[in-house]
């Protein structure tokens, strides 16, 4: 296929399928667009859903337009689904798409200067009406005036053959548009290769409780499959090989499902009973939807009517000997503050997930940013330290969720943990961890009243865990401040001292015991690049691609954030230079800068998106070049 190509609605009759040139590529990036109401998520979700049964490795990058439902054909509501696949390892979801589906004009004008010169557009000629061209400020049509021509063009009108296909299905016009997704799907479905028999058993299941759309979005995407197959459309296909896996048994896993299944994990290994008390939020909620499901596994789930009653009721879970939970976006955040605040007075074992998303205020709901750093590390009256950990990719997030249970329960204290919607919602296989290896979170609940006192610490600075009932042990909780032994209230001014330091000296503690870190690339050398949570893809492919020019790099990933490592310091001195990439404007940067006592430099990104790989490595060549001119 080469240059602009308009192709004809109507299939060739019973002429023989054309034979096909099958070009092999090593990875391709998709992406999905059109209005909110175009189903682009389940098109993108369920193309990925076949890309996991062929074994490739994957990425995905859902993009929803921040308002729940936007004028239908404008610009600020189209919505997007990205996709990387490829032979071997995939750290992102691509920059640029290789491949653009655009549902309307809006979408075609918000992604078009993304996509390469050269790249397949697949294009719902249907939907290019007078009106929508309006919309999206066309002043002519672009499938006619030439300026596409640059692309490889495939204009379908997947408007008219899915009617076509679904008349006399009993569906309404309505109904039946809604459906032209799938018909789009099986299109790609040919394109690349696939087989559609596992879709079809998805839309089956999918679509159980409503015979009568399970059996037209079927015919729809046959009806897709079919026209590719049996009309001139692909010229060529697509076959991309499938990953040599790992032996183990995998799944496909978004962020906030890896979150929750570790939660369960921890409450299963801990043997104790996990608790979430939440309000839903955007991109936070599907940790809720998703423990809803698993209450087999001794999980208790409470929709609070706000943000501090959701947090309140997790303290009230900790209290009683439950593995506590709450989750949250960054103004949830901002109301749960003055709990949090009490729950580190109480030292009692908490999780707080906080999903950042795009602020101040409610921002971006639906966009990503990595901005709630020196939130979770500040935000709060008095001195408050609290461990902070992130989470750096969808599968991350299980192992992100034990960690942060096994540093609650061990120290008697809350625990930020932070990821963010770019995480939350993307996808990537997952390869199921054998149970038996995973270690035990040991919980010891105080039983002994001989010798009892409420703040008597262990080793680790952490306070007894008494469940209420418990003879003999009985102790008194609330906001102000504690009595250094007994709990009670103290106004005593060295008291209140020596309370904040060893709440300090807990949480620093913790640093004792954190596993070595470990360096990406060469142990010392010019170039550093030192990155937190969802970052870790951009970057990892980023110095991949720069130690294949030649340029000698290092990348270095922080999880715990609160306390910093131990041997952080002596890594950080080992390199000239230090680059830290952020969602936000150089909150990690300012925390080793006063820390570390290291200069950075830093690269910004505040756009409600992740960073392009071709971003950072940019740079990378830049403080190169730099350095070899010196």
């Amino acid at each position: 296929m080469s240059g602009n190509e308009q192709v004809a609605t109507e299939p060739p009759g019973a002429l023989a399928p054309p034979e096909r040139h099958v070009e092999e590529l090593e990875r391709v990036v998709i992406r999905f667009v059109g209005d909110s109401g175009d189903g682009m998520q389940l098109t993108g979700s369920e193309f990925s859903r076949v890309i996991a049964r062929a074994g490739n490795a994957f990425a995905t990058h859902p993009d929803y337009p921040s308002e729940i439902r936007a004028p239908t054909g404008t610009l600020f509501g189209v919505s997007g689904f990205q996709i990387q696949f490829a032979a071997d390892r995939v750290f992102t979801s691509g920059d640029a798409p290789d491949v653009l589906v655009a549902m309307n004009p809006a979408a075609l004008k918000t992604n078009l200067g993304e996509l390469a010169r050269g790249s397949v557009l697949l294009v719902n000629s249907g939907a290019f009406t007078a009106a929508n061209l309006a919309r999206a400020g066309y002043a002519a049509n672009p499938l006619e005036d030439g300026s596409l021509d640059s692309y490889r063009l495939i204009a379908v009108d997947i408007s008219q053959l899915t009617a076509r296909a679904l008349a006399g299905s009993g569906l309404s016009k309505k109904e039946a548009d809604r459906c032209k997704n799938y018909f789009a799907l099986g299109l790609m479905l040919c394109l690349f290769g696939r087989p559609i028999e596992g879709e079809i058993d998805d839309i089956a299941q999918r679509f159980a409780h409503i015979p009568r759309f399970a059996a037209a979005n079927v015919t729809a995407l046959r009806a897709g499959y079919g026209f590719a197959e049996a009309s001139e459309l692909f010229a060529s296909t697509f076959e991309v090989r499938a990953a040599p896996p790992q032996p183990g048994t995998y799944r496909s896993i978004t962020g906030n499902q890896a979150t929750a299944l570790g939660f369960v994990a921890a409450s299963e290994l801990s043997g104790t009973p996990l608790f979430l008390g939440s309000y839903p939020i955007t991109p936070a909620t599907d940790i809720l939807h998703e423990l809803t499901t698993l209450r087999n596994f001794n999980v208790t789930t409470f929709q609070a009517e706000d943000e501090i009653a959701g947090i309140c009721s997790a303290i009230g879970a900790a209290w009683g000997g439950h593995l506590a939970l709450t989750t949250t976006s960054g103004p949830g955040m901002a109301l749960k503050t003055e709990a949090l605040g009490l729950v580190t007075m109480l030292e009692l074992p908490l999780v707080i997930v906080n999903v950042q998303r795009a602020g101040p205020s409610t921002g971006l709901p639906t966009k990503t940013e990595q901005a709630d750093l020196l939130q979770a590390l500040y935000g709060r009256h008095g001195e408050c330290p609290i461990p902070v950990i992130a989470a750096r990719s969808p599968a991350d997030c299980f192992d992100a969720a034990l960690e942060a249970s096994r540093i609650a329960v061990k120290y008697m204290t809350p625990v930020i943990l932070l990821t963010d919607g770019g995480i939350a919602n993307a996808a990537e296989p997952w390869r199921i961890p054998d149970v038996a290896s995973l270690p035990r979170i040991e919980v010891k609940y105080r039983s002994e009243a001989d010798g009892f006192a409420p703040y008597a610490r262990d080793e680790f600075l952490a306070r007894p865990w008494v469940t209420p009932g418990t003879p003999g042990m009985e102790h008194r909780i609330g906001g102000l401040e504690k009595d250094f032994l007994t709990g009670n209230l103290s106004h005593d001014a060295q008291n209140h001292q020596r309370m904040v330091e060893v709440r300090a000296a807990k949480v620093a503690g913790i640093a004792a015991e954190l596993p070595p870190l470990v360096v990406d690339g060469p142990d010392a050398g010019e170039l550093l690049v030192v990155g937190w949570g969802s970052t870790w893809g951009a970057i990892a492919e980023a110095r991949r691609q720069a130690e294949a020019q030649g340029i000698s790099v290092a990348h270095l990933h922080l999880c715990h954030l609160n306390p910093l490592p131990a041997d952080l310091d002596d890594i950080l001195g080992r390199y000239r230079t230090i680059l830290v990439p952020e969602l936000n404007l150089g909150q990690l940067s300012r925390l080793l800068r006063e820390r570390c006592l290291r200069e950075v430099q830093t690269l910004h990104k505040v756009q409600g998106r992740p960073f392009r790989v071709s971003e950072i490595l940019a740079r990378i060549k830049a403080i190169s070049a730099g350095a070899e001119h010196e």
